[in-house]
């Protein structure tokens, strides 16, 4: 064989030899490749597997040890490390293999994923499910014994059913609280019961009156709740509009035998102020001395020089009430509860301009409201518009129309004199010396409680209104100095017996925190000595007259406890009218004055004073009564620098002559007394 031959046989053995190498690593490739997706199989399997198992463990115990994810993560892993080696060793031509099986390796690790969520939420859910079959029982059983306990201590407890009677009905519960809830706006009527009223079926009615109606025949309840002993009833305010419920009072009922009876006594809404605009201050109230104004001097610096600190002004309803014809003064109108309303535009700028005069004084004001014989006939009870020539007549919240108009008149009032531009009065009397019927507050004669009550509902009327206007406004009954009994006329009341029935009257239909304004005028009223007080002036709390002299009989008689207001205070008191005449001597009239007000001002519970007056008026003066500080031709009196000094620094200089005047040597003598 030649060279050629061999060379050919060695290129020939070369190619065998390529050939199988070739064929080994093919045949390597396909067995690497066949065993991937053996273990692809296998991954699939042991996932078929894992739900098999899942099912399974649905019949198995809790403690049943959970499957090791570690493992079969590492599994996995380890899996995707021995792809990656052998993609990188067989190169190029196999890596559509590998990308495949990457693939199908992504595909089986979500799908572990899934199940190990799965499983987990299972775990929990078991879990739970055990806990809750292993404890159903301890539960079951302690919720029976406490359901069994209660039942048996509510059948022990369980309130009484009563029969209710025409004895037992009125007080057969109690309204608790009548209140403006300040968060809902509504009037929560709360009341309470000993026991349960027997009646035609399971429900407690809540009714609405009027002040004026004391009947629940003809009228529907309000709303219903079940029986129970205590029980809150919710209603709408209706605030200013036609069907404002502001003024009513409220009584729970029951229905007996097809009609509805009251099982609770009339209770009005106790705070008004819960709906206020404004909350006015009393500002300067170091001093106690005030005055009743001569509105001819509001342009002068009289009441500068004086130093005034307290003010009252009168307003008669006559005068405001009504339209005017000048161009320069509108009439002003008011709309309040859905009705209207004309003020007289005139005569509301002159109290305009007294009320802002006083506030830029810095002066506290008091406005008294009157109730004289207007063109306004629905102003005045209807048991006042018949005979009788007093000045002011008793005011109307008998009937709709009066007790609607008394309403707007509060209203507009407290609205327009509430710091809006108009000047402020935060004080406000309501009548004349209530307890001289036939002189200052004319009704026809009936007995002390019927007399109190026709009152006390107009009260409630302005107390109400003004308060949901200003909630620091004070409102005040105003009583004179026949404390004991009436010393004028057959006819009259005695203050005490008036203030007792007006305060009996208020607690048991809502008590509110009216105040006193006391008149402690000598008696007689010619009577220039402030501290002789004569056989009618005693120290018990039944005398006859209060006056300067026994003021403490006055203030002490309202600290107790029966008299206290819902806080346990003692309710406000000021002096709204009081005075001495000059007729027998000035420094006579100087020296009552300093006693006077050395007496109100060491006594706590007394807020203010106002002397009457600034300058003397024609008709008290024909009378004896030279009451002023001033003469009618505008001459200063002896008492006009004792006024103007007795609140200073330099008192003494100006007031100690009346030491030698009322026969005592220091002032401490005056003020033990009191």
């Amino acid at each position: 064989m030649g060279t050629t031959d061999r060379t050919d046989d060695m290129k020939n053995q070369e190619k065998d030899t390529a050939k199988k190498k070739k064929k080994r690593a093919i045949d390597k490739m396909k067995a690497a490749e066949n065993k991937k997706k053996a273990r692809a199989k296998k991954a699939k399997q042991k996932t078929r597997q894992a739900q098999e198992k899942k099912a399974g463990k649905k019949r198995q115990s809790r403690e049943q040890s959970p499957v090791n994810w570690k493992k079969r993560w590492m599994i996995v892993g380890v899996g995707m490390v021995v792809l990656a080696l052998a993609g990188g060793i067989l190169g190029y031509t196999v890596q559509k293999h590998l990308d495949l099986l990457a693939v199908e390796s992504a595909a089986v690790e979500a799908m572990v994923h899934t199940e190990a969520v799965k499983l987990a939420e299972y775990s929990k859910t078991q879990h739970r499910k055990d806990s809750v079959r292993q404890n159903a029982g301890k539960d079951t059983t302690q919720a029976l014994v406490d359901a069994a306990r209660y039942m048996l201590e509510g059948i022990k407890n369980r309130p009484k059913e009563v029969e209710v009677t025409a004895e037992n009905a009125a007080d057969f519960a109690t309204i608790e609280s009548c209140l403006i809830n300040a968060e809902t706006g509504k009037i929560d009527v709360t009341m309470k019961a000993k026991d349960l009223a027997i009646s035609d079926d399971g429900f407690y009615y809540l009714f609405e009156e009027k002040p004026y109606q004391s009947e629940l025949a003809g009228r529907e309840y309000i709303i219903e709740d079940q029986k129970d002993v205590n029980l809150t009833f919710s209603v709408n305010l209706n605030y200013n509009t036609a069907s404002s419920r502001l003024f009513s009072k409220f009584v729970v009922a029951v229905k007996k035998n097809g009609a509805f009876l009251a099982i609770t006594r009339p209770h009005y809404i106790t705070n008004p102020e819960a709906i206020a605009r404004y909350n006015l201050s009393f500002g300067n109230t170091t001093s106690k001395k005030g005055l009743l104004v001569d509105p001819e001097k509001l342009q002068s610096s009289e009441l500068d020089d004086l130093g005034v600190k307290h003010a009252a002004y009168n307003i008669p309803l006559s005068r405001i009430l009504g339209q005017t014809t000048s161009e320069h003064y509108p009439t002003v109108y008011y709309t309040y509860n859905g009705r209207n309303y004309a003020f007289n535009g005139q005569i509301i700028a002159e109290y305009d301009y007294i009320f802002t005069s006083l506030t830029n004084r810095g002066i506290t004001t008091t406005a008294i409201i009157l109730n004289d014989n207007s063109a306004h006939p629905e102003l005045i009870h209807p048991k006042a518009r018949s005979g009788g020539r007093a000045p002011y007549y008793a005011f109307n919240a008998a009937d709709e129309d009066g007790m609607e108009c008394i309403a707007a008149v509060a209203s507009f009032l407290a609205s327009r004199y509430s710091g809006t531009g108009h000047g402020k009065v935060v004080n406000w009397v309501i009548g004349n010396e209530i307890n001289a019927r036939s002189e200052w507050n004319y009704i026809e004669h009936m007995d002390t409680a019927g007399y109190v009550d026709e009152y006390a509902r107009a009260f409630r009327v302005f107390y109400n209104a003004i308060l949901s206007i200003n909630s620091s406004a004070r409102v005040y009954i105003s009583l004179d100095q026949q404390w004991g009994r009436s010393l004028y006329s057959n006819n009259g009341y005695g203050s005490k017996e008036i203030l007792d029935e007006f305060n009996r009257n208020l607690k048991a239909e809502g008590n509110i925190d009216w105040a006193l304004a006391q008149h402690p005028y000598n008696y007689p009223l010619t009577s220039a000595k402030a501290w002789s007080g004569g056989s009618y002036v005693q120290e018990g709390e039944n005398t006859p007259v209060i006056t300067i002299k026994n003021l403490h009989v006055l203030t002490d008689y309202l600290q107790k406890p029966e008299m206290l207001t819902e806080d346990g205070e003692v309710r406000h008191l000021i002096l709204s009218e009081m005075g001495y005449t000059s007729s027998q001597g000035q420094e006579l009239q100087a020296a009552s004055f300093v006693y006077a007000y050395k007496t109100i001002e060491a006594n706590q519970y007394v807020d203010s004073m106002l002397f009457s007056r600034e300058t003397d008026a024609p008709s008290e003066v024909s009378q004896g009564l030279a009451l002023g500080i001033c003469t009618l031709g505008g001459g200063r009196k002896s008492i006009y620098d004792a006024y103007k000094y007795v609140d200073t620094a330099e008192s003494a200089k100006y007031t100690d002559f009346a030491l030698r005047v009322i026969g005592v040597s220091s002032w401490n003598e005056v003020i033990r007394r009191h």
